[in-house]
């Protein structure tokens, strides 16, 4: 069966999945996306990824645009319609067809395009082993509105992505204009010094992440006050341990940056903690959607 795409508010085979040349998501990367993750046929915490994406929106003027679209029923029914349980999820908005110049106001529709696809997650093996990182060539600006929002102007996060491959390791670790750490390519940091969790805040030019809210959640919960505080990258290369979070991924420790090891070079024992705590309340709450 051919895959199934949601375009403009309607389920439509792949193959005829059309948009214009002239959309400024493709023009000027003018736009905002969600990756989301499905459980067993149910996006956790759909609710939180759909309020990231209206802010995003009011950034970008289209919110009002965006309203005419039902993404509450539109995620799920394309799940459905693609017999997908577990799946990647991926909601995109753009300001639209417009004139080839930098103006979104010449753009009258906003695009709306969702795909999914079967998502095969990382090994048990990989958990078990952690992340390496090295540090990335290039800088977050914590002062630009797009360290806060998913932009289709996904450019710099690719570049540092590549990094990352040429240099064999998972992921990297950005600094932000004043040397303190900000986040991953596509990942949020935690790590954990002297039995305390320790997190970049927004402020450093961090995307305020899905599973980065989720796990701040959890800390509180297992009597772990969270500090939410600027970090010096000397504190992440002599963290007691470290970890990442996505939605993909959930938590990933990370056990190695620069080719030296964090902590033990294993996976540390509240990073265990939080990995086993985050899968219960992905259970629970995908439990609350069926009861």
């Amino acid at each position: 069966m051919e895959e199934i795409v949601y375009l403009n508010g309607d389920l439509i085979p792949r193959s005829q999945a059309k948009t214009s040349p002239f959309d400024h998501g493709l023009l000027y990367g003018y736009g905002a996306f969600e990756t989301m993750r499905s459980y067993g046929g149910t996006i956790f915490r759909l609710d939180h990824h759909l309020a990231r994406l209206q802010h995003a929106a009011e950034t970008l003027n289209i919110a009002t645009k965006l309203t005419a679209f039902d993404l509450k029923k539109a995620c799920p029914d394309l799940l459905k319609a693609n017999n997908l349980t577990d799946a990647r999820v991926r909601l995109t908005v753009t300001a639209g067809e417009g004139d080839m110049v930098p103006n979104p106001d010449t753009c009258k529709d906003i695009t709306v395009f969702i795909a999914a696809k079967k998502f095969v997650p990382q090994t048990p093996e990989t958990y078990q082993r952690g992340y390496s990182a090295i540090l990335s060539s290039n800088r977050r600006n914590s002062q630009s509105p797009l360290s806060k929002l998913k932009s289709t102007s996904y450019l710099e996060n690719f570049l540092a992505r590549q990094e990352a491959r040429v240099a064999g390791v998972n992921e990297v670790v950005l600094l932000n204009e004043k040397g303190f750490v900000a986040e991953g390519s596509a990942t949020n940091i935690f790590l954990v010094s002297q039995e305390m969790l320790i997190t970049p805040p927004l402020e450093s030019g961090v995307l305020p992440g899905i599973t980065r809210e989720a796990v701040l959640e959890l800390a509180q919960k297992m009597g772990i006050i969270p500090l939410v505080r600027q970090v010096e990258l000397s504190e992440l290369h002599k963290a007691d341990e470290a970890f990442l979070t996505s939605s993909t991924i959930e938590i990933m420790p990370l056990t190695r940056l620069d080719n030296k090891p964090i902590g033990s070079g294993k996976p540390g024992l509240l990073t265990q903690r939080l990995m086993s705590s985050y899968k219960e309340l992905v259970a629970k709450e995908i439990q609350l959607r069926y009861s």
